[in-house]
């Protein structure tokens, strides 16, 4: 049977990114993006591509710093000029590959639908964690100094963004990008909550923000529009802790 969809997931993250990287992380990310497009092209059967971006193409902005409660949508894109200021290469990079594939896709007619998921939480099918999954961990374990850095960020259940993938490729009517989250709390309300839930843990209650007062929101009407429900912030991670004891990383120990 002849392929008619394709979803191009991958993406690169660096475990240890620094000011060097920026070539590392970038030129992998477009290039890669590019090439599973070319593939697309030569391929009479295709219907549609979904393209899994982040909601760090969106949320890097200076207005999101500043403003009151701001409400971020699929037209806004990260300032680029902040990114490269802030040495966040991660969000540059899904910056410049969804531009690229945008532009790819409209040259080449090619009907492409990008996801931009937030921070997202679950359980891991792999045993190896990446460096999100690396980062929650350090949290239940009291290492909070990485996830410190985080400031206010969107969190979506590890489920829901593979539905919203399927759902974005199966309706007929889906088009352009669709932001893919549940809540956005700031990181001091994120553990002063899971504190209180997980409490044989040595969570913080409180975590400070390097960016300063931040307040916006991520509007996901578009995705709901579709019929799409979200996932609760509270399953989320007991999904995700349960996950990381059975795979041995977490460990109970009282307090």
């Amino acid at each position: 049977m002849a392929c008619e969809g394709v979803f191009h997931t991958a993406s690169p993250v660096l475990a240890k990114p620094d000011s060097t990287s920026k070539e590392e992380t970038l030129v992998p990310a477009v290039n890669g993006t590019l090439n599973v497009l070319r593939s697309c092209k030569k391929n009479p059967f295709l219907k549609r591509v979904v393209l899994t971006s982040s909601s760090s193409a969106v949320r890097i902005r200076d207005d999101g710093q500043s403003s009151s409660n701001i409400s971020l949508d699929e037209t806004a894109w990260s300032s680029v000029p902040l990114c490269e200021k802030m040495h966040l290469w991660y969000a540059l990079a899904k910056v410049f590959a969804e531009k690229a594939a945008w532009e790819f896709a409209k040259e080449n007619g090619i009907d492409l639908v990008t996801v931009l998921p937030s921070f997202v939480i679950g359980p891991s099918l792999s045993h190896e964690l990446c460096v999100t999954a690396s980062d929650v961990l350090g949290l239940f374990q009291g290492d909070t100094a990485r996830f410190s850095s985080y400031g206010r960020m969107g969190y979506v259940h590890i489920d829901d963004v593979a539905s919203s993938h399927i759902l974005v490729y199966e309706a007929p009517q889906a088009a352009g990008r669709y932001l893919c989250s549940s809540v956005v709390l700031d990181n001091d309300e994120l553990v002063s909550s899971l504190a209180k839930r997980y409490p044989i843990f040595p969570i913080p209650r409180r975590l400070n923000s390097p960016y300063g007062k931040q307040s916006y929101q991520l509007n996901t009407s578009k995705l709901q529009g579709l019929g799409f429900k979200f996932r609760g912030v509270q399953e989320m991670f007991d999904d995700c802790v349960q996950s990381l004891k059975d795979q041995g990383h977490l460990l109970e120990c009282p307090l």
